[in-house]
């Protein structure tokens, strides 16, 4: 059921960012420029397209068709492994279904078996719902906080040892 990305789910891929960041983060950043006309599904599939080394990252959760993923990046530091999860999105018809929980499992299985000692993720501050969830899944958050890219908003940093 999880796979890793390939060239022919890139619409669908697109699909699911584009919708669920809009409705997770347009009450928070209230910026319809952004959500609406900067924010589009053809032009982020089409990169995916001509960028497809960009589709190496992400793995899907397929169920007769693409449901969410997650963008996984293994990064050193200190010569220790960490496993970072850039995104995790779970189409909004499909919530509350464990996706996203199997695609957290899925990641955790794989920074074990990369020996990473650490798993973590940026998450926004204002996002209860997001935190929750990760907090559910043995996350804890850091001291870590900074200003997100653009914004007045902040994110912060959850690990989890592995």
């Amino acid at each position: 059921m999880i796979r890793q990305a390939e060239l022919n789910d890139v619409s669908r891929i697109a699909e699911i960012l584009i919708f669920t960041k809009r409705m997770t983060y347009r009450p928070i950043f209230r910026d319809d420029k952004v959500s609406f006309g900067e924010m589009q599904v053809l032009p982020l599939a089409e990169n995916y397209r001509l960028h497809p080394e960009l589709l190496s990252r992400i793995w899907v959760y397929d169920e007769e068709f693409v449901k969410g993923l997650i963008t996984l990046q293994t990064l050193t530091d200190d010569g220790c492994k960490m496993l970072q999860i850039e995104e995790l999105y779970v189409d909004v018809f499909f919530h509350n279904e464990k996706i996203g929980s199997k695609l957290l499992s899925f990641a955790e299985n794989m920074a074990k078996e990369q020996k990473s000692k650490t798993i973590f993720l940026w998450v926004l501050e204002k996002n209860e719902h997001a935190r929750a969830f990760y907090s559910r899944h043995g996350f804890e958050p850091t001291t870590d906080r900074q200003p997100q890219e653009g914004t007045a908003e902040y994110i912060v940093k959850y690990q989890k040892k592995v």
